[in-house]
């Protein structure tokens, strides 16, 4: 029995949104009589953080605390329409709905304050705390509770803003078929190490280097975790997740995820990543958004790692104890790749 060790690498690039446009999302704010905010969406959180950045988005482009603001994805009967979260786009797409939403809302707020501080609504600026004041001269002020009570109680207005992100559906050249792609691409490089038991054809990832270019990451601590996440499910489905033979027949397959194979605490490898921050001109704020992408790029760089430690090509999915020990015995054993 021998441990080969082996590396590999693998680049991706991927298209932010459906890859020929066409899909819009709708995003309402308003405020309430205490001068807090809510966001209405219909795009779901699936736990990769929507709710807390288009939080954020609202809040930076309302000029409120963000502690002011709350995000809603109750319903999609009831909140206003999304195309759905998938294709990696909520960020980009919500994340643009959002701001168009919060600043018609910010408009009627700061005339709101213009009328009670009896100044032009031009002249006012929020200071991200809770108020509203004259520019340059900051004792001349209104909270942001004491505008939005004056809007709605003495003044007859609704702060409230709608806003949609659409980049329209490409068209199509009769004559060449071309179309013009999605607005923006992410983008990833990731490097991973393994080790690989020519008796049993166990893999084991000992380790993980990562760069992912994300646009502008506008809550670094969740970007990571997402990329940390996703980099975990990439490698579950690289050497562990299956449903076959079962599928479609699960007669004798897994029923629950006591009996679905998946790699335990002891199996994650340490994961080392950086983050390239280069703002997207069309995203909110210069964002992107991670997204599919965290798991893409995990699964050629595990396979070309197994192919350079021991010479077996596996080009399904998952590199299974089974599929690595018939290349070895078809090609006579480990062939490690030669490094130069």
């Amino acid at each position: 029995m021998a441990l080969h060790r082996g590396r590999g690498f693998a680049a991706i690039n991927y298209p932010i949104g459906m890859n020929l446009g066409g899909d819009p999302s709708q995003a309402l704010v308003h405020s309430n009589p205490d001068g807090k905010f809510t966001v209405a969406l219909s795009s779901i959180d699936l736990g990769q953080g929507m709710k807390s950045v288009t939080r954020q988005i609202a809040a930076e482009t309302l000029g409120v605390p963000v502690e002011d603001v709350w995000v809603d994805t109750a319903d999609s009967d009831t909140g206003p329409h999304c195309m759905g979260s998938f294709a990696s786009r909520g960020t980009h797409r919500v994340g643009n709905a959002v701001i168009e939403a919060a600043r018609e809302a910010r408009a009627v707020m700061l005339e709101a304050a213009a009328e009670e501080l009896e100044v032009d609504a031009a002249d006012l600026v929020t200071d991200g705390r809770g108020n509203i004041h004259v520019r340059g001269a900051p004792s001349r002020s209104i909270t942001t509770m004491a505008a939005a009570q004056a809007a709605q109680f003495r003044q007859g207005r609704t702060v409230a803003g709608r806003g949609i992100f659409l980049i329209p559906l490409s068209p199509v050249d009769p004559d060449t078929g071309e179309m013009t792609p999605v607005s923006c691409f992410a983008h990833a490089a990731m490097m991973v190490e393994v080790e690989v038991d020519d008796e049993t054809g166990v893999v084991r990832v000992t380790d993980m280097q990562s760069a992912y270019e994300v646009g502008r990451a506008l809550n670094p601590r969740l970007v990571e975790q997402q990329l940390t996440g996703g980099a975990w499910m990439g490698m579950s489905h690289a050497l562990w997740e299956t449903t076959e033979p079962w599928y479609p027949d699960r007669a004798h397959g897994p029923v629950d995820f006591n009996s679905y194979l998946m790699p335990g605490p002891g199996d994650l490898a340490p994961h080392h990543i950086s983050v390239l921050e280069r703002p997207a001109p069309d995203g909110p704020f210069g964002a992107k958004g991670p997204g599919e992408m965290c798991a893409n790029p995990v699964l050629p760089a595990v396979a070309n790692a197994v192919y350079d430690a021991v010479g077996v090509r596996v080009d399904e999915l998952p590199i299974t104890p089974e599929k690595v020990l018939r290349g070895l015995r078809a090609q006579g054993g480990a062939q490690p790749r030669r490094r130069g």
